[in-house]
């Protein structure tokens, strides 16, 4: 598996961050703001634009290249559909990193956030050697957490004031899947 262009779900296909993604990536936002606003933080006017997403994606991308983040889009017909991302990776013994992703509203109900986990996981153990891979929900995410739970991880504990969430410091449920048992190399 090399980090490409694969296929989740009928034309949903899972695809590594681009610049060129910058447009399409503010317009699935703008259209998703509402819905994603009790899951995610504050965000400025900018995050909502096209130069804002630039300027993001740039920095993601900086963060691929040295090996601390791998950002993917989802995508169906040309539109932004979600993201997902694997964020805080640390090789050496902890061989470990987060996961995060968002599903738009309107592909909801289709299981693309547990396909797209279960890539993302496959992706982190045979591709980057991880051993652990950790995501968090809002406590009342409870859509979240059938996700992760499908896609093989177990709840760990709870961590309050784990995040800032809709301007507020919010408890997050966190679970975590251990990918292998191989040692570190």
């Amino acid at each position: 598996m090399s980090e490409s262009d694969a296929v989740l779900s009928g034309e949903v296909r899972i695809r590594p961050l681009e610049e060129s993604d910058a447009r399409p990536l503010a317009e699935a936002y703008v259209l998703n703001r509402d819905y994603l606003r009790p899951w995610e933080p504050n965000r400025a006017e900018e995050f909502f634009t096209t130069e804002g997403q630039k300027a993001r994606i740039r920095q993601r991308l900086q963060l691929r290249e040295t090996g601390q983040a791998l950002p993917w889009v989802l995508t169906e017909a040309g539109q932004v559909v979600g993201t997902a991302t694997l964020s805080n990776i640390s090789m050496g013994p902890f061989r470990s990193a987060n996961l995060g992703y968002w599903i738009d509203e309107g592909h909801i109900g289709r299981g693309l956030a547990t396909l797209a986990a279960r890539y993302v996981c496959r992706f982190a153990d045979e591709e980057v050697g991880l051993h652990r891979i950790e995501a968090g929900t809002l406590l009342d995410n409870v859509g979240s957490q059938r996700v992760l739970a499908k896609a093989g991880f177990e709840q760990i504990g709870i961590a309050p004031k784990y995040l800032q969430i809709n301007g507020a410091w919010r408890d997050h449920v966190l679970f975590q899947h251990i990918l292998n048992d191989r040692p570190a190399a």
